[in-house]
């Protein structure tokens, strides 16, 4: 009786117990969590990266502020604590996480992403740069700064100079007698002189290889000789002079060359910055996923330590009334102790997952509002039937146009074109066409011929009517040519240039190929995680039946306790195994789509940014405009009319 009476007590406690273990790890998530605050982003609300926060590809003109180009623009110091999103989603010590919300706290937090945000804004002042006419400071990722070409400098920044000066003194007089000196014999004669000069000048350089520069240069002389008509003269000039280049550094496409690649340049920083953006939320929704995993795991080994506890303890008092073997109680045992290890390892893990995860969310893991919170993910893994695989040949030519390291490549190539035309156009000799033309005028105070002389005054409105109505004209043209008898320096540089731009090539198919590969082996993977997960699905299910089975046997003195529970063992590690196919499954979508370059696109991230409190709908997400999936000439032919109207 006592044995019948022991076996009906270990039965209906193991009802109790199987009652609270998890039928499926798909449906064993955390307790529901409150709700959520609203700050936490809903699937598909854009998440603005703000590169379009500040521009610096136009400076600011003299009108109205007169003063404003020749002051420096403040740079506000970067963000270097966490975002307020993160604060308002933490109550009571838990942080109650989305995925969206995991992405979005990545991409605010992540210190990749401030460094990264910068390098666009520093290729916006090359852009600046080059449009003065110097040569860029250059971007990671980019061919070079400027084209190394050694053409004729052009400055696009109008000039505009003044000078002014006033000199005066005794000159020593060799023979005074033709210098007006007088003729003095006391010693050295001397001829005294003061001249204020007031020039003005205005130079620019323009794309057609032309350079334009135009002066008003004034002079009031006077001196003690008595040889001159005008004593105070005053002088004035007005001209205009230019020089076009005829051979060497000719042509639109030479001249603004620096202009060009700066541009180009832009561009991949924005490609740099998208990959950092692809990489965070890579990042992020495989901590985020690793994290599930460990908390799920905790449940299952807790549970396999529920039931070595309980057959251990039933062992014992069975033991106890000599229903039962030692051995069986030191089997039970060391069952116990094996799981406890499980569990303990289980348990690290899971702390080290949500250190990660702080890592990844933060810009400080270890502020005191975040330190100690407990983070509980709240979203469950993709059923393997809503994920979608595309066809391998489509899915390539989705990544060619989508992934920034092709794109990239492909404005290197376009960097390098520009340089090989800039370096071959450098081998022409040097002809320059000058010319010039100016018109004087000539005044002063002087003595009229008549009895008795009259001092006629005049000035500087006489000199300047002389000025204009062309009295005095002066015209002048020439060319200059410089013809090198070697030119080996060119020739270097041209061949540099070609060698280059075949380097590029090959490293272009190579990228294609590493793009290849990483489409085929994240395809691979993600067959086979959807592939696993069935598995795994199937055989806990079935794993499920072979306890129930095992239950109504034990229930109809069939069966044993050990041997139920051994059963149960073997649902607990199905369990773990689909949780880990599930796991795996979403971190092979996360990386296949990082391989299409999808990343961006399937979370709504834009790395363009607010304009007006708006988001903006044209991004520069790579390989999209307006979220459609376009070719690449379109692509740059979007981006370059983006960046026109922004300069506009």
């Amino acid at each position: 009786m006592k044995k019948l009476s022991l076996k009906s007590l270990l039965s209906a406690a193991l009802a109790g117990i199987l009652a609270g273990a998890p039928a499926s790890p798909v449906l064993a998530q955390d307790a529901a969590p409150p709700p959520q605050n609203k700050a936490n982003l809903q699937g598909g609300v854009p998440i603005s990266l703000g590169l379009s926060k500040y521009h610096y590809t136009d400076s600011p003109g003299l009108f109205p502020n007169f003063t404003a180009p020749f002051r420096t623009w403040y740079v506000n110091p970067g963000a270097l604590s966490n975002s307020p999103r993160l604060e308002q989603l933490i109550q009571l010590g838990k942080l109650n996480l989305s995925l969206q919300d995991a992405i979005a706290l990545a991409l605010e937090n992540s210190m990749d992403i401030v460094v990264q945000r910068y390098n666009p804004w520093m290729a916006d002042t090359s852009i600046l740069k080059t449009k003065a006419g110097g040569f860029g400071y250059g971007v990671p990722n980019s061919l070079s700064a400027g084209s190394t070409a050694n053409l004729p400098s052009l400055i696009f920044d109008p000039y505009l100079t003044q000078n002014i000066s006033i000199t005066s003194g005794l000159i020593p007089v060799n023979n005074p007698l033709t210098s007006g000196a007088g003729t003095g014999t006391n010693g050295i004669a001397s001829l005294g002189i003061h001249q204020s000069i007031f020039n003005t000048g205005f130079s620019q350089g323009f794309s057609t290889g032309t350079t334009l520069n135009v002066f008003w240069d004034n002079t009031r002389s006077s001196s003690t000789s008595s040889f001159n008509l005008f004593d105070p003269a005053v002088q004035s000039s007005i001209g205009v002079s230019f020089s076009q280049q005829l051979l060497q550094g000719v042509g639109r496409d030479v001249t603004r060359r620096n202009i060009l690649i700066a541009e180009n340049n832009r561009k991949i920083a924005d490609l740099a910055f998208a990959q950092q953006a692809i990489t965070t939320v890579t990042n992020a929704i495989t901590a985020y996923w690793e994290l599930v995993y460990a908390r799920q795991n905790v449940q299952v080994q807790q549970q396999a330590v529920t039931v070595s506890k309980k057959l251990y303890n039933d062992n014992k008092k069975q033991l106890e009334i000599g229903t039962m073997a030692p051995l069986d109680v030191t089997r039970a045992e060391s069952e116990l102790a094996t799981d406890t290890q499980n569990l303990i390892v289980a348990q690290t893990t899971q702390l080290q997952d949500e250190l990660v995860l702080k890592n990844f969310i933060s810009k400080d893991p270890t502020a005191s509002d975040l330190i100690d919170v407990e983070i509980i993910p709240t979203d469950k893994p993709d059923a393997p039937q809503s994920i979608q695989l595309a066809p391998f040949a489509d899915a390539v030519k989705e990544a060619f146009v989508n992934r920034p390291d092709v794109q990239e490549q492909i404005l290197n190539l376009r960097n390098g074109e520009i340089d090989v035309k800039a370096t071959k156009n450098a081998l022409l000799p040097l002809a320059t066409l000058t010319g010039t033309y100016s018109s004087t005028g000539l005044a002063g105070n002087s003595l009229t011929a008549t009895t008795p002389p009259v001092l006629d005054r005049t000035g500087l409105s006489d000199s300047l009517s002389q000025v204009f109505h062309n009295r005095f004209p002066e015209y002048s043209v020439g060319v200059n040519l410089t013809l090198p008898l070697r030119n080996r320096s060119a020739q270097a540089d041209s061949v540099h240039a070609q060698l280059t731009q075949r380097q590029l090539e090959a490293q272009m198919q190579q990228i294609k190929n590493s793009a290849v590969l990483d489409v085929r082996n994240t395809s691979i993977a993600l067959e086979q995680g959807r592939a696993q997960v069935q598995a795994a699905s199937k055989a806990r299910e079935l794993q499920q039946q072979t306890f129930d089975a095992e239950q109504k046997k034990y229930q109809l003195g069939a069966s044993t306790v050990y041997n139920v529970i051994l059963t149960q063992r073997d649902l607990i590690t199905a369990q773990g195994t689909e949780l880990r196919a599930l796991a795996n499954l979403a971190e092979a979508k996360a990386n296949y789509e990082r391989a299409l370059g999808r990343t961006l696109q399937i979370n709504s991230v834009t790395i363009a940014g607010a304009k007006k409190g708006d988001i903006e709908k044209d991004t520069l997400i790579p390989g999209t405009l307006n979220g459609q999936v376009v070719g690449t000439d379109e692509l740059f032919k979007a981006l370059d009319d983006k960046a026109k109207s922004g300069n506009r």
